[in-house]
């Protein structure tokens, strides 16, 4: 018998501190990579704004960033279940890139 069966599970607690509850609007991702880690920087690109400006940066191992795609994955399909199709506009259906920029390299 597996003693584990017979002990409540223990939730993990996450604190959210008042200067990240806001969060930081992002509608770009550049996404690189070495053998050892996944970098995501998400920026905001505004109209008439020669620049985006990265607003935050990510740094994953391969395995949870295997793991947050699969999570995403998860959450857009219940999202479209509830909500509809997510249509991007004149975009190929497998491509990751929005803006149509070439791939980062790390």
């Amino acid at each position: 018998m597996d003693n584990n069966q017979n002990k409540p599970q223990q939730g993990l607690q996450i604190e959210l501190p008042q200067a990240l509850a806001q969060g930081e609007y992002a509608n770009f991702a550049i996404i690189t990579h070495s053998s050892s880690d996944f970098v995501i920087d998400f920026a905001r690109i505004l109209p008439n704004v020669p620049k985006a400006q990265v607003r935050s940066r990510v740094i994953l191992a391969p395995e949870h960033a295997k793991r947050l795609l699969q999570a995403l994955q998860e959450n857009i399909y219940r999202y479209e279940q509830e909500f509809g199709t997510i249509r991007i506009p004149n975009q190929p259906a497998r491509t990751a890139n929005p803006f149509g920029i070439g791939k980062g390299e790390a």
